[in-house]
């Protein structure tokens, strides 16, 4: 995200545009993060520059490429709005990273569509530049595509895969298009010139993020009949806040769109969590009232940078920066964040790699064992998705078994890790998947736990020097915020919306509530009318995320310093997410910090337990300076903060995924709900 032939032809109209510097890059890499946190990981597709219509057989897509395999010679126009690239290459790294320890990728056949993305390129028409045709670079026998057609194809794929970074399907329209009625009419030659077309727009943007998108910008390489699907584009990527978001001066300037009626609407966003803080910055570009409702005294939500300090009078001057809550950007490319980055010139630090994994007694893992055993986790799950989509006709609707099932069921019949260690390994990758997720794999649903993968984010896992508080400071400047308001009731009707807290009362047209789930689930809030019964029943039966976390900061750094993260294997199955995963945080966070990570069941009974029990257990002799425990539920010792939470993600259970598209749908013309992946 953050983000070439022989006789070259005339330069493009917006060459200069292709010698900005790129944004951040990113290599592609593997995982997810367990949160409503804009942030995710996946690998980009690359495409071979040479045969630009080759499928690009390792693409993963953030929307529905089901029509990725769909040829589109038939309705290729003999005139299309083949555009130039700007800093094309720059906005995704194809480069394949090697293996990830920090999540397991849920991506396996069969769970995401393979059908190569097929992009288009133009011909060797005399037209040259604006007029080539969609029907892809010709194949002659014995002869090769003239330079020019080929420079446009390599062109005409990495825009693609630009647009693919940001959240499209590469070559057809994604759902929220279709919805929107960009074009009058899905398919045919229109379609395939409004997909360049939008591709170059994204491609434009993203490669000086700093700068807006002019609404004729794309003009500059677009032949002038094709104005209308340029308008079109512009429109959808404006009002979707594909283009022109952020924080950058220029965008900022820029005059807010007319809103839709006079006097402008008013909102009522319920959380100044970043969904709540996003949200809010776009309606007030599209020219909407806008009013934050927070509980906390503080913006930002589940996350928090907090500075901590040593008690040791020997190291007074120990400090570091610890993210309490959310703390990892996954996925670079395609996250809006990473574009805020960039525009408020923040740092990227790049999670790196390796992963070494430590037995009990210190000593670290066999590497051919450890390989043998991942490989064979790998297959589990591989096992797990053919079975899925063996047994999905012939069983009846609502039947599932848990995820963890169906592992267990597996690895007892093909006889993995038979052996200790290797079974301590196999409990370290399944810690693992449960930290991806959130949650204990018996309380996942073995067809669709992983349902959200076509929206994740490409690329690294990134830390930001200084802490994730950045980014709030900067969201939630010049945004009407009214802290300390516990929200206890909200009346919804024809006439508008009334949202009363324990001090006040707030009115308006519409009210977008971007509470965790765990607030809804707890019923603090009540809603006038009652919501539907489908709406409660979906929230109560959504499965409930955790994940905890306890923060050390040492008087030095013991650890070796040139890596990020660090495994640590359990004796008993039944404490396998125990402290399994160490980040260390000494090269953004200005001190000696490592974060401990507990997860699955274990992160259910480390609630049981008190704070100091548990930071016990991890001292194991080593003189700890400053110890945080923070958590994402209520037994936390700041747990009158944390009541605003109550929860890491929201999870996929056995027979429940119906619950989702319940939970996506809409409530009322006067209220929706906003921030965690409901149905996506």
């Amino acid at each position: 995200m953050e983000e070439g032939s022989d006789a070259q032809p005339p330069p493009p109209p917006h060459a200069e545009a292709a010698e900005q510097p790129p944004p951040v890059p990113m290599d592609q890499d593997e995982g997810r993060e367990a949160a409503a946190e804009p942030m995710e990981d996946g690998e980009a597709a690359a495409a071979d520059a040479s045969e630009a219509a080759d499928p690009m057989e390792d693409g993963e897509t953030a929307g529905d490429s089901a029509a990725a395999a769909e040829p589109m010679e038939d309705d290729a126009p003999t005139s299309s709005p083949t555009p130039s690239a700007p800093s094309a290459t720059a906005a995704v790294d194809d480069s394949t990273i090697a293996r990830k320890r920090r999540r397991r990728k849920k991506q396996f056949p069969g769970m995401i569509p393979t059908a190569g993305v097929r992009v288009l390129g133009g011909s060797s028409s005399s037209s040259a530049h604006t007029a080539a045709h969609l029907t892809g670079v010709p194949r002659r026998r014995g002869r090769p595509p003239t330079s020019s057609s080929l420079r446009l194809a390599r062109e005409l794929d990495s825009e693609a895969l630009i647009a693919l970074a940001a959240g499209f399907p590469a070559d057809s329209l994604s759902e929220d298009e279709i919805v929107a009625a960009v074009l009058p009419r899905i398919g045919g030659a229109e379609q395939a010139n409004y997909l360049v077309v939008r591709n170059h727009i994204v491609a434009l943007w993203r490669s000086n993020p700093l700068s807006p998108v002019a609404p004729n910008a794309a003009l500059a390489s677009i032949r002038a009949e094709h104005a209308p699907l340029v308008a079109a584009a512009n429109s959808f990527l404006s009002e979707h806040a594909y283009i022109n978001f952020g924080l950058a001066p220029a965008v900022l300037s820029l005059p807010p769109r007319s809103p839709p009626s006079f006097p402008p609407p008013s909102v009522l966003i319920i959380g100044a969590g970043f969904a709540g803080l996003g949200a809010a910055r776009h309606l007030i570009a599209l020219g909407f009232k806008v009013a934050v409702i927070e509980g906390r005294l503080r913006p930002g939500g589940r996350v928090f940078t907090k500075t901590m300090r040593s008690s040791a009078a020997e190291y007074p001057d120990t400090v570091a920066a610890a993210d309490l809550g959310g703390s990892v950007l996954t996925g670079i490319n395609g996250n809006p964040l990473g574009v805020i980055a960039r525009q408020l010139g923040f740092p990227l630090h790049k999670v790196r790699d390796k992963c070494p994994l430590y037995l009990p007694d210190g000593r670290p893992v066999n590497p051919d064992m450890d390989a043998r055993v991942e490989a064979a986790f790998n297959q589990l799950l591989d096992k797990v998705c053919q079975l899925r989509q063996v047994i999905a006709d012939g069983v009846p609707h609502g039947v599932d078994l848990s995820l963890g099932m169906a592992l267990e069921a597996f690895r007892a019949a093909h006889g993995v890790a038979a052996e200790h260690e290797e079974r301590m390994l196999l409990d370290w990758h399944l810690a693992n998947l449960e930290y991806a997720n959130a949650a204990p794999l018996a309380d996942l649903s073995m067809a669709f736990w992983d349902q959200d993968d076509p929206y994740e984010m490409g690329g690294d896992h990134c830390f930001i020097p200084g802490g994730n508080s950045q980014f709030v400071r900067a969201l939630a400047d010049g945004i009407p915020i009214f802290y300390g308001q516990n929200v206890r009731r909200v009346q919804y009707g024809r006439d508008g919306v009334m949202v009363h807290t324990d001090k006040q009362s707030f009115c308006g047209d519409m009210v977008l509530c971007t509470v965790p789930l765990g607030v809804l689930k707890k019923g603090d809030i009540k809603f006038v009318p009652e919501l539907p019964a489908q709406k409660k029943e979906a929230i109560q039966r959504l499965g409930f995320g955790l994940l905890n976390k306890v923060v050390m900061l040492f008087p030095y750094d013991f650890w070796d310093g040139r890596i990020d993260t660090f495994g640590h294997l359990t004796e008993d199955s039944c404490q396998r997410g125990e402290f399994f995963l160490f980040y260390s945080y000494s090269s953004v966070s200005g001190g000696p910090l490592l974060i401990a990570l507990v997860a699955g069941e274990s992160a259910v009974k480390f609630e049981q337990a008190s704070p100091m029990e548990n930071v016990d257990k991890k001292k194991r002799g080593v003189a700890i300076d400053c110890v945080e425990l923070t958590t994402e539920e209520k037994q936390a010792p700041n747990a009158e903060d944390e009541r605003y939470a109550l929860l890491v993600a929201a999870t996929v259970q056995p027979a429940r995924e119906a619950v989702c598209r319940v939970m996506a749908g809409s409530t009322s013309e006067r209220i929706e709900f906003y921030g965690w992946r409901a149905g996506k």
